[in-house]
């Protein structure tokens, strides 16, 4: 299975961005998507995740903010972001699980895919 995430770029602060990923491979078989992002010199954080059925749970720093949805016919998860701040500046990975278990997607060790990140800079 390959996550292809899309959307980052360059935004000043109070902007807005959609990041996209999407899954493919043969005999595909997605559970819970999270977003997680990785600023220089910090750990990864987890953004916001999403289970098969669309329940969603959010990081306090983005709750308001961002909107984290999914299509599952196109084993596809996206990340809206609104009111982007300087701190978050960082590269934006996709994850997925392979099977449901409880807790398992608020902990980026237990993820079985990963997408390659994309870059979100925001200036102030």
């Amino acid at each position: 299975v390959q996550l292809v995430e899309s959307g980052g770029g360059l935004v000043q602060a109070g902007a807005s961005l959609r990041l996209s990923c999407a899954a493919s491979g043969d005999g595909i078989c997605i559970s819970d998507m999270g977003w997680y992002r990785q600023a220089p010199g910090k750990e990864r954080e987890l953004v916001a995740v999403i289970a098969s059925r669309g329940n969603s749970y959010y990081a306090d720093s983005v709750k308001g903010r961002f909107t984290i949805s999914r299509d599952n016919a196109k084993n596809t998860v996206y990340l809206q972001m609104n009111s982007l701040k300087p701190e978050g500046t960082a590269v934006y990975y996709c994850a997925a699980l392979s099977m449901t278990v409880a807790g398992a997607a608020f902990h980026h060790e237990l993820y079985d895919y990963w997408g390659q990140g994309t870059q979100v800079t925001v200036s102030s």
